[in-house]
């Protein structure tokens, strides 16, 4: 294998991109990442992920890292409401307590949960990059910035990829492509890829700004008005602003101060002026889907796979699951052990989560327009999320926690993605995750010894481990419990390695 060509070619390097190939790395795959830019993007993007990107992160030993940055979250919010002299503190009944919000009602309590401890994280997204991009290049991806994707041919035995970058045009060769491009994927584009959906009805922006007269939009938090919906805060400088009377003329025309500051003192009714902008993005809520993840031996990954309103903060959180769940695959395939079907499992699995979420930020667009019909609504809905199993509803909705892999099997945990626990083994305890940070499979034999010696012809791609307890189980490398027992037999495990990790080894 000479240094131009790779087992698989990822193109785009934001936080789906590194992720994936930092996956694709700890499967045994040569990768490179291009990126067209030749820097982190600083524009402003998501502000959080949610608990199962988290936890995603989490396995591979990535929590330290997030906390560092969430606490770097909290003390930016604790400063803007000191700074701002607002009577209302976001902070005022703990970070923990934050469940995030479903169309601007943000009256998910996290302590109302069924899992309290499986929460969002207060992670900026450029952070999120950094943290990704170290690890990254801790495991020795590739990564070539300043290289423009141009174009490819799948030709059935793998893919030539064309690459453009200031010392002219070079060609790559690899068995697959994937396309972590955004949802404007020249990848999926060229590639043909049917992506249908629902066309955009609003006109929004976010963006960081000094203002004259900030005080005039306190409180600080997300209001909604006769023209639509605002925000000021939570970080200094963040503003948020929705307006549900078409999408913009111009897309991709550059964003001015006169265009934002215009919505801005039209949605929020105050007389303000931006007088610095340091950074600003447009967005709509145009929501598609492609049809498939995959053709041939081309494969999307988030926004290249799936677009919607931002409302909720779903997005980024479905392009790193996305990632997660197709690198031990796409690994797995080009090191020639995965069983026959697996990686047309990933748009199986996937694709039903992406149109569930679709249609979850449809309908936030619906309960955010500001018409009277809308308002009562909204106040019923209200009504229902100060329930404690409506507050469950919404919350376990909106994290995702639920989400359920239809693998066939009836046992109540197979198909989850396992939350972090302690973990008594024969020599002292320790937690879950620390089990998984180099991406292989998981055996916990809580039954004395027999899944253990049935999986030991898997290793070293499952780590079979004897525990105390009353459930025995088998995770994926993406953490979905793929066979659990709480009998102490080994009853349908033996399929389910070959199902997941192919052939024995020994």
């Amino acid at each position: 294998m000479n240094s131009e060509s790779f087992d698989v070619v990822v193109v785009g390097a934001g936080p789906t991109g590194l992720l994936l190939a930092s996956e694709l790395v700890l499967g045994g795959a040569s990768v490179v990442v291009l990126e067209r830019l030749t820097a982190m993007d600083e524009t402003i993007k998501a502000g959080g992920i949610g608990a199962l990107a988290g936890e995603a992160l989490e396995r591979r030993g990535l929590g330290p890292a997030l906390d560092a940055e969430e606490q770097a979250m909290v003390e930016a919010m604790a400063a803007m409401v000191k700074v701002s002299g607002s009577q209302v503190n976001p902070l005022a009944n703990g970070w923990r307590k934050m469940g995030g919000h479903f169309a601007g009602l943000f009256l998910i309590d996290q302590t109302r949960q069924r899992e309290p401890e499986r929460r969002l994280r207060g992670v900026r997204q450029q952070g999120l990059e950094r943290i990704l991009g170290e690890f990254a290049r801790s495991l020795g991806v590739e990564m070539r910035r300043g290289h423009e994707f141009v174009g490819f041919k799948d030709d059935g035995e793998g893919v030539s990829v064309e690459a453009r970058s200031s010392e002219g045009t070079r060609t790559l060769r690899c068995a697959y492509l994937v396309g972590c491009d955004g949802g404007r994927s020249l990848v999926r584009k060229q590639a043909g890829f049917d992506f249908p959906g629902t066309e955009p009805t609003l006109t929004g922006h976010q963006a960081i700004v000094e203002l004259d007269h900030p005080e005039r939009l306190l409180p600080l938090g997300w209001r909604r008005t006769a023209a639509g919906m605002f925000a000021y805060g939570p970080t200094p400088g963040r503003i948020f602003v929705a307006e549900f009377d078409g999408p913009p003329s111009d897309r991709s025309a550059p964003i001015t101060v006169d265009e934002v500051e215009r919505s801005l003192r039209r949605v929020s009714g105050a007389d303000v002026r931006i007088t610095g902008m340091k950074t600003a993005t447009r967005f709509t809520d145009n929501a598609r889907q492609a049809t498939s993840y995959r053709r041939g031996r081309v494969l999307l990954v988030g926004d290249a796979a799936h677009v919607h309103s931002p409302f909720g903060g779903q997005g980024l959180n479905l392009g790193l699951l996305d990632a997660m769940n197709l690198g031990w695959k796409l690994a797995a395939t080009v090191r020639r052990w995965a069983p026959e079907g697996l990686l047309d499992t990933y748009t199986s699995e996937r694709h039903p989560v992406a149109a569930r979420v679709l249609e979850i930020t449809r309908a936030q667009v619906a309960l955010m327009r500001p018409d009277a019909q809308t308002t009562a609504l909204r106040e019923i809905v209200a009504r229902l999320m100060d329930l404690d199993e409506g507050n469950r509803f919404f919350g376990e909705m909106m994290s995702g926690i639920t989400t359920r892999y239809e693998l066939g099997d009836t046992h109540p945990l197979v198909g989850r993605l396992c939350a972090d626990r302690a973990v008594v083994l024969e020599d002292g305890e320790t937690r879950l995750y620390s089990l998984m940070h180099r991406g292989a499979g998981v055996l916990l034999d809580a039954g004395g010894g027999a899944a253990v010696s049935v999986a030991k012809a898997w290793e070293p791609r499952i780590r079979a481990l004897r525990v105390r307890g009353e459930t025995s189980m088998l995770l994926r490398p993406d953490g979905c419990i793929a066979w659990a027992t709480d009998a102490g037999d080994t009853a349908g495990l033996e399929p389910a390695l070959h199902r997941w990790f192919g052939s024995p080894t020994v």
